[in-house]
């Protein structure tokens, strides 16, 4: 490939998600070439953050016409891309590039635009079998590119986490969302009554709060569903009627938000239920624990990838049909979905216990930069008081960047050795490490949260109950970011910290804090 890379992306909010891992493989690639993404602009927001993006060209409607496509090669003509990557299978993809005089034309041979390509990938009949991630990164490797396997990741900013955190933390926690529509066609959608079911469940049995996500094309249903959230109903006994309670436990925000307000406030959600669609894939990219719902689409292909999502899906001989519409006008797949079975998976998935997260080297332990030897592990004053923080409840987690694995300075078994000393000497419940170098821009080294999340996952963490200890100025941005509270200990080479919500000298004033915090939100509660 050449020093200047276009890529024209997938038209739909889910695909453009599952293109994520094959768009960092391709800058991992290339990091010298410039990568320019061409796609319409109901998708261009998710890529807004993404470090593996250097141009975004938005494909708006003024270039739908045959002039408008004319004029579009034209511009991408002046720019000068030496290569075309494909990743939207449509005529008009290739017609695009090759009218731009882009030398080297990269995509699968399908939809009889083959002759349009310089280089043609097959496209047999076990590739449309692949979930949609693969289908991307094979295209790349079909072409030469190895391209790693990774999760989708949207970049949010701090702002956008905290602006959306404070329109949630406005109607309560526990907050789940609920995605009740999909854009490809009636057919993906569960039942509107159901959903309100759930939700009047999970406003009773949680003293939680309920927000509804849509497009303005799906203001109807959720309204309808919103109603029957509010409205009484017959035959409930008096325990169970929460018309007034409910209204300011329930927000309404379909068509009210941008797709970059909805992708932030998916991450702040508890936890998500959705329909197979655009927010359901947004859920398991941003880290949000997730529900999802298949009704005449395939969970093999476009299914949640991350963690330890739940998928309900009924087993009939008609399903997956992949049709816009029930052919039968039964929607039996979806009807079978019984109530009972989505609210049982919500409450399984619904994080909830408390957590102190601990930074390693400069935290727990000397930082003698890059430990990579036993004679050098030197634990810092004030371990055995960690002891008070499981007496009251507390799962103890460690959270470490370890780029040294990565630079080859530190041994992989060596950091797994000391963090386990951690977990069988000190009785942490876990301990989890970044490996990266912090130019992959993965989603797990802090200050991003992929390693709370991951913790999340494993133990039923609820971040926004949960403190993070640590000696550094990324740990107290990660704590931000995740909603924790964030305590700077003066062990390391930082004593203050704008986003730190104590200062401590050591680890024992830090668990005091921690213990007289807890005691005092315990009983506010």
């Amino acid at each position: 490939m050449g020093e200047k890379i276009l890529v024209r992306g997938v038209n739909w909010i889910g695909d453009a998600v599952m293109t994520l891992p094959a768009l960092k493989s391709l800058k991992n690639a290339f990091p010298e070439s410039q990568v320019s993404l061409l796609v319409k602009p109901s998708v261009a927001s998710i890529f807004e953050r993404s470090p593996f993006i250097d141009e975004i060209l938005v494909y708006d409607k003024q270039f739908e016409s045959i002039t408008g496509k004319l004029r579009l090669a034209r511009r991408l003509r002046k720019s000068r891309f030496s290569t075309a990557l494909l990743f939207q299978n449509a005529f008009d993809a290739a017609l695009i590039t090759y009218l731009a005089g882009i030398p080297e034309r990269i995509g699968y041979e399908r939809d009889g635009r083959g002759i349009l390509l310089t280089n043609r990938i097959p496209f047999h009949n076990d590739d449309a079998k692949l979930h949609h991630i693969e289908y991307y990164l094979n295209l790349l490797r079909a072409y030469g590119i190895q391209a790693r396997y990774s999760l989708p990741w949207i970049h949010l900013t701090s702002d956008e986490r905290v602006a959306a955190r404070d329109t949630l933390d406005r109607i309560g926690r526990p907050v789940l969302g609920i995605n009740p529509g999909a854009a490809y066609g009636s057919a993906k959608r569960w039942l509107p009554e159901r959903f309100a079911e759930v939700a009047r469940w999970f406003i009773r049995d949680t003293k939680g709060c309920i927000v509804i996500f849509g497009g303005e094309n799906e203001i109807d249903v959720t309204q309808e569903i919103e109603k029957m959230v509010l409205t009484e109903q017959r035959g409930l006994t008096e325990s169970d009627q929460l018309s007034s309670k409910a209204r300011g436990h329930l927000i309404n925000l379909a068509g009210k938000t941008s797709l970059r307000e909805l992708i932030s406030l998916i991450a702040e959600c508890d936890i998500l239920l959705s329909n197979d669609s655009g927010p359901m894939h947004v859920a398991y990219a941003v880290g949000t624990p997730l529900v999802a719902l298949f009704g005449s689409t395939d969970p093999n292909l476009t299914g949640p990838v991350a963690g330890d999502n739940i998928v309900l899906k009924s087993v009939l001989p008609c399903s997956p049909c992949f049709e816009r519409t029930c052919k039968k006008n039964d929607m039996r797949c979806m009807y079978d979905i019984a109530s009972d079975d989505v609210f049982l998976a919500v409450k399984t998935l619904l994080p909830d216990k408390p957590a102190v997260f601990f930074d390693r080297d400069g935290t727990l332990c000397e930082d003698v930069n890059y430990l990579s030897r036993r004679d050098d592990f030197r634990p810092l004053p004030g371990l055995d008081e960690l002891a008070r923080l499981k007496a009251r409840g507390f799962t103890l987690i460690g959270v470490t960047n370890q780029s040294g694995v990565a630079r080859g300075l530190v041994d992989e078994g060596f950091v797994n050795e000391i963090n386990n000393l951690f977990i069988n000497d000190f009785g942490f419940d876990g301990f989890f490490y970044c490996p990266h170098n912090p130019e992959e821009h993965c989603a797990c080294r802090k200050p991003e949260p992929g390693m709370m999340y991951e913790a999340r996952r494993k133990f039923g963490i609820d971040p926004r109950r949960s403190y993070v200890v640590g000696d550094k100025e990324s740990d107290m941005i990660f704590a931000h970011v995740v909603g924790a509270k964030g305590v700077l200990v003066k062990t390391g080479r930082l004593d203050d910290s704008s986003h730190a919500d104590f200062v401590a000298t050591g680890l024992q004033e830090a668990v005091d804090f921690i213990i007289e915090d807890k005691e005092a939100y315990d009983s506010r509660a």
